[in-house]
């Protein structure tokens, strides 16, 4: 079964000071680009990525990357508008999406084979950290409608999961799903390309 890869990746990072997706981790690589990477070594196909704030900067380091770029002009409304956008781009060949945020730099290919595990039209499945629920969320394709009608402002699934419970799968032992918000989260040795800011 095809599991489509959906990174969320489209919002300013205000309280960081940029666009998440163009974060350098400490070897250098965008965001953007790992995340992508991570989703395509844990099985995704095909993957989506969905940019709204510095686009065209953000869009460029994926030029050589097997991906569809999906721009979302509405980014400002939050992640709702993107997982929107994402899921109604889905080919019919995927039965299920996995969907991932950039700003996790924790996540493994491990994380993501664990969760895809479970998919199915019917799955609705995500992964928690410590007992802690984070992402990736796996949606079968019979939830998308559903998602896409609750899919408002930052809250993404949020309001849709909280009424139908997902299968919870712990990943605590193979990645970390903490997301970064503000410079003093960042993994050490990140960088803010612009702001000559190194963590």
């Amino acid at each position: 079964m095809d599991v489509a890869g959906i990174l969320l990746a489209a919002g300013s990072g205000r309280r960081l000071g940029l666009a998440k997706a163009l974060v350098r981790d400490a070897e250098g690589t965008p965001w953007v680009l790992s995340r992508s990477r991570t989703l395509a070594r844990g099985g995704c196909r095909p993957l989506l990525v969905v940019l709204g704030a510095d686009y065209d900067e953000s869009a460029a380091l994926l030029d050589d990357e097997p991906v569809t770029v999906l721009r979302n002009r509405d980014w400002a409304e939050g992640m709702g508008s993107s997982l929107r956008l994402g899921l109604a781009a889905v080919p019919g060949t995927a039965e299920a999406a996995n969907i991932s945020v950039v700003d996790t730099p924790g996540l493994t290919a491990g994380v993501v084979t664990r969760i895809n595990e479970y998919a199915s039209a019917g799955a609705l499945v995500r992964a928690t950290y410590d007992g802690v629920p984070g992402h990736p969320v796996l949606i079968g394709r019979e939830h998308w409608p559903g998602v896409i009608s609750l899919a408002r402002g930052d809250r993404g699934a949020r309001d849709y999961l909280r009424v139908h419970h997902p299968v919870e799968v712990e990943c605590g032992d193979i990645g970390s799903g903490a997301d970064v918000d503000i410079a003093e989260a960042l993994p050490p040795g990140s960088r803010l390309p612009g702001l000559d800011g190194v963590r």
